[in-house]
């Protein structure tokens, strides 16, 4: 249980998981969708992914370099926690009106 929370707490890594989601992505776009991370982190936490078995990544040229990362079916079954985030966010966490974060709104 340990490992999994060190793994899914990682800044960027439920970014990542949520924008491969919605299908396959180049390096790029899943740059992207997840706005504000720079790539050595990217490629970091896209090669640990790979390395647990939660996305795989296909090399689909090498000039000039393409490739697209899916998530796996162990990444897919995440799906459920980040729904669980979300909705708990929706209902505890309160936003200004830029859309940040300032405060959970205690129930």
């Amino acid at each position: 249980m340990h490992a999994s929370i060190d793994l899914l707490q990682e800044k960027w890594v439920l970014h990542i998981i949520r924008a491969l989601l919605a299908g396959p992505r180049g390096f790029n776009a899943i740059a992207r969708d997840v706005g504000g991370v720079n790539t050595a982190t990217l490629a970091q936490r896209l090669e640990k992914l790979e390395g647990l078995g939660v996305i795989s990544k296909e090399v689909e040229s090498t000039m000039p370099p393409r490739t697209r990362y899916e998530l796996t079916e162990a990444g897919y079954e995440l799906q459920d926690v980040i729904a669980s985030i979300d909705s708990w966010a929706r209902k505890h966490i309160k936003l200004d009106e830029t859309g940040h974060d300032i405060e959970v709104v205690a129930g």
